[in-house]
């Protein structure tokens, strides 16, 4: 059983939840850039991540904007998730550069196949915010290349980038999970059944595993 305004308590629980949890991570990721460009070789390069960390910021906004038209709490919507995003981001802190850049590449394209593939239940106004925010390739293009200038410069940093990048994977599924299986949306999204909201899951982290080892590979590094 899908999510529907059939049952308006329960799809305005589920979009709280659902727009609460993406605008905590999109005002995360405005701060993780913002602090890994620190790491930055040179001023340059600092200037791309700050300017992709502005665009976090706007998509941040702009989920904030939706929370606000819906009658909802922007705070109070985030505040369930801040405990554990923030303790993931404890978890995968980068140790340097080239670690960022790959930390950036890995757990925003799985957390944008993540939205998604969740707002395939959702009313069209709702869909249509989700994929204008997490349909930004310019900024994974952007991460692409200089993470191939990288490896193309020390080709020694592929192993130890192809390790990095399977530890962000397997924090971002277990993160992944752990969002959905606690909150409300999922059960709109999922159904009632055990059985098939165990398989949905298992189909879920099969598909974010696999657009992640498609990433790779045009990165000429192993999923």
């Amino acid at each position: 059983m899908s999510a529907s305004p059939s049952d308006p308590a329960r799809y305005n629980s589920f979009l709280r939840d659902l727009l609460g949890a993406m605008a905590y991570g999109e005002l995360s990721a405005f701060e993780r850039l913002s602090s890994d460009a620190r790491y930055s070789p040179t001023l340059h390069d600092r200037a791309v991540l700050g300017r992709i960390a502005v665009t976090e910021f706007q998509h941040y906004e702009l989920v904030s904007a939706r929370l606000e038209e819906l009658g909802l709490d922007a705070e109070a919507a985030m505040l369930p998730f801040q405990p554990s995003v923030d303790h993931f981001h404890e978890r995968t802190r980068p140790a340097d550069w080239f670690e960022s850049l790959m930390k950036a590449y890995v757990i925003d394209t799985v957390s944008a196949d993540f939205y998604r593939a969740v707002s395939r239940h959702v009313d069209g106004s709702t869909r249509e915010l989700v994929e204008r925010i997490q349909s930004d390739e310019a900024a994974t293009a952007v991460l692409r290349e200089l993470l191939r200038a990288a490896l193309d410069d020390d080709p020694r940093l592929a192993s130890r980038l192809a390790l990095w990048a399977r530890r962000l994977l397997g924090e971002a599924l277990t993160q992944a999970q752990r969002v959905s299986a606690g909150l409300t949306f999922l059960g709109g999204l999922i159904g009632v059944d055990e059985e098939q909201s165990e398989e949905q899951i298992r189909g879920l982290r099969a598909e974010l595993a696999a657009g992640h080892s498609h990433r790779m590979k045009r990165l000429g590094l192993t999923g």
